[in-house]
């Protein structure tokens, strides 16, 4: 006769080794101490060996060393991770450099892209490992969030969340719910990076849909199978998840990631003063870009009002940094907003961009379209840069070698 479902559930919870109350215990493995295996009842369930945590972390990296493949060792580091936490953390730390790229860029990539047909195999079946938040069930996000906070241990409220929509991940496009990858790689350099505490850390995918069609024809994607919404519909649903999230966690920090361009400007500005909120492809990059300009513009003899800057790529980054130089330039040197918003010069598929090229601009392009060109058109970058003669060249593209040896 089957067992009853409490039968099931009890026996499950006598047996399991990440039973106990203490979460050291829970993930010390095969170095739980005998004491504490006989108080746990696991006397000869388990092996006798005690080893202490350095032997485990010699064991796993073995076995990541004999996987042929990064996507192999990206699903087993995905399995520790979600099994031996403590374990996980101590090899990623011992061994960053190796394990960086594997658990973020460039693996991560791949993984996005084959994420529903290796979901499975990265974690226990039910394991919580973030949110997926379909845009069919955005009316029912407080049972999401309820159910989430039964799935963490009292106390372990998120400090931070990265959330996506998968709709522009890295340089690959729109990949759907399969962009979880994204949260879930960017939190873990930020708990090895930074110590955060990783069972405060929130990776959220906004699964709204995907205009990519070869992952709607595929029999094992497991996003909802519809094309993307329109911007209305769009923006009240993130904007009612957001809402959600905020009134939950108020004291949760939220990172957006990955968005499209149009939608990574629109959620920015409408959420940056009303919670405690950046844009990593806007501000993150704009940060780290800044600090290198700020030294350049010192050592290149060259009067900060006399910069010329031509950017190549006008995506969510491009524009983002650019406003972010344009405030320096303003807030540093007291340049009026005009005269260094026309130091800036873009160029992006299509050439220089301009407000009469003759096709309609996206909105995020328009604050630094040209107005003064007297209808000089450059369609290539090599015309533009004959053009513009800048002094400062920034490249924040996915074009694969922009930048000719000519160029520069």
């Amino acid at each position: 006769m089957a067992p009853s479902e409490t039968d099931s559930g009890t026996s499950s919870a006598k047996r399991s080794r990440s039973g106990s109350p203490d979460p050291l215990a829970s993930t010390a493995g095969t170095a739980l101490p005998y004491a504490t295996r006989t108080a746990l009842h696991l006397k000869g369930l388990v092996p006798s060996g005690v080893e202490d945590f350095k032997m485990q972390e010699q064991r796993a990296l073995e076995q990541l060393n004999m996987k042929s493949t990064n996507m192999e060792k990206y699903m087993f580091l995905s399995w520790l991770r979600t099994t031996n936490l403590n374990l996980f953390y101590r090899l990623v730390l011992h061994n960053l450099k190796q394990i960086a790229p594997v658990i973020y860029t460039p693996t991560v990539g791949q993984a996005c892209q084959e994420y529903s047909h290796i979901y499975p195999f990265l974690a226990p079946p039910n394991a919580v490992d973030g949110l997926y938040i379909p845009l069919t069930e955005v009316d029912n996000i407080a049972e999401i969030i309820d159910n989430y906070r039964e799935s963490i241990a009292e106390g372990d409220e998120p400090e931070i969340t990265v959330i996506t929509d998968g709709s522009r991940i890295l340089g690959l496009g729109d990949l759907g719910m399969n962009g979880m990858g994204i949260p879930v790689g960017k939190l873990q350099l930020y708990v090895a990076a930074a110590g955060l505490n990783p069972d405060r850390c929130l990776p959220i995918v906004l699964d709204f849909g995907t205009n990519t069609e070869r992952y709607l024809e595929d029999p094992l994607y497991l996003g909802i199978r519809q094309h993307r919404p329109a911007d209305k519909e769009f923006y009240d649903a993130a904007n009612k998840v957001i809402d959600a999230l905020h009134a939950a966690f108020p004291n949760m920090f939220i990172q957006f990631e990955d968005f499209s361009t149009d939608h990574a400007f629109g959620l920015l500005d409408h959420w940056r003063r009303r919670t405690l909120c950046f844009n990593d492809d806007i501000q993150g990059t704009g940060c780290v870009v800044l600090g290198g300009f700020i030294s350049a513009v010192q050592q290149a003899g060259i009067p900060p009002k006399d910069q010329r800057i031509l950017f190549v790529g006008a995506g969510s980054a491009g524009v983002g940094v650019a406003k972010q130089l344009v405030d320096y330039f303003v807030i540093e040197h007291g340049i009026p907003e005009q005269q260094a918003k026309a130091m800036f010069w873009f160029v992006d598929s299509r050439g220089m961009i301009t407000a009469d090229r003759g096709d309609k601009l996206a909105e995020h392009k328009v604050y630094f379209a040209r107005h003064d060109n007297d209808g000089v058109q450059c369609k290539t970058l090599e015309d533009t840069v004959e053009y513009v003669k800048p002094t400062a060249l920034i490249g924040l593209s996915t074009i694969y070698k922009a930048f000719s040896e000519s160029i520069l």
